[in-house]
């Protein structure tokens, strides 16, 4: 497989739902055990080596620490205990999301003590509770496996963009709600909400430039790498990027470049990179965000000293 695989999510809408829905649960669990954080950082998850995971979670029955995973690789959810124990469910093609939910909740009950999450899906087309969900039960590894490498190469390009600012920035967020990949720098200055929405009103009080990658969805069913700033200066549309094929989709409100533009390119970390920090410099000026600190992300992370 290749390293920068192909993804269309109209080939695999069934899989990627199913595994979205699997997120959702892991992040409704991070959402409920967390201390809570700014622009709700503690409901993100992150993807690593092998696949999405909690960060460390405080045990319901105050026994520890407790790490919730999918494990793309093993096709397993794993729940690890710090005092070693861990509890698997498996995923396979035809489970259906509400019966893993279930066991899943049960597992963790079972090594952290009880437990229980608000079962609604959020940010999604379908409302049936997480843990009646019958619809949901496709779940092809190969699909799978394919998205997490592409997934991964995602990542470790807003890494890359995300290393050298010195203002405040959050790490490369998974999130479960809208099944993306994303980082926002923010240029320390606050920013009024845009509606009284829960979600908008707590993850949207700052003002930020975000850029992230998500694998298709029913409104823009290309792989992409996607850049919006908030609040929106005048003029945002106009921006002109250097990199070829990089655009302004009025209907998302972002700037996008599309998967297969990035992976036919010659160097295609390199040229997701210059889109991140193309939109970023832009907006920086039209915002006017302090010079020296919107200067710090175009250049290279400090030595270790």
């Amino acid at each position: 497989m290749s390293v920068w695989p192909a993804l269309d999510y109209t080939q695999w809408q069934q899989t990627c739902d199913t595994l979205h829905a699997h997120t959702q649960v892991l992040g409704k669990l991070a959402t409920k055990l967390s201390p809570p954080e700014p622009q709700l950082q503690h409901g993100a998850l992150r993807l690593t080596a092998r696949g999405w995971e909690t960060a460390p979670l405080p045990a319901p029955d105050g026994s520890g620490a407790l790490v919730v995973a999918l494990d793309l690789h093993a096709h397993q959810v794993v729940a690890e205990h710090s005092d070693g124990r861990t509890g698997r469910v498996a995923l396979t093609p035809h489970r259906a999301v509400g019966e893993v939910t279930r066991e899943v909740l049960a597992t963790v009950r079972g090594l952290a003590g009880p437990v229980d999450i608000d079962p609604a899906p959020q940010e999604v087309s379908w409302t049936v509770p997480l843990d009646e969900d019958t619809e949901h039960a496709h779940y092809e590894p190969a699909e799978v496996a394919r998205y997490f490498a592409a997934a991964s190469q995602a990542a470790l390009v807003l890494a890359d963009y995300r290393a050298p600012y010195r203002g405040r920035a959050t790490p490369v967020n998974a999130w479960w709600g809208s099944f993306d990949l994303a980082v926002s720098l923010f240029s320390g200055k606050p920013a009024d909400a845009p509606s009284a929405d829960f979600i908008m009103r707590n993850a949207m009080d700052s003002e930020e430039v975000a850029v992230g990658w998500w694998p298709g969805d029913a409104r823009y069913s290309k792989a992409a790498f996607y850049a919006y700033v908030y609040p929106a200066p005048d003029g945002l549309a106009e921006f002109r990027l250097s990199v070829p094929g990089a655009h302004w989709n009025s209907t998302l409100g972002e700037f996008i470049l599309d998967w297969e533009v990035v992976r036919d390119s010659e160097h295609p970390h390199a040229t997701a990179v210059q889109f991140a920090r193309d939109v970023f410099r832009h907006a920086c000026v039209a915002c006017g965000w302090d010079a020296s600190l919107a200067a710090s992300a175009q250049g290279t992370p400090p030595p270790v000293r």
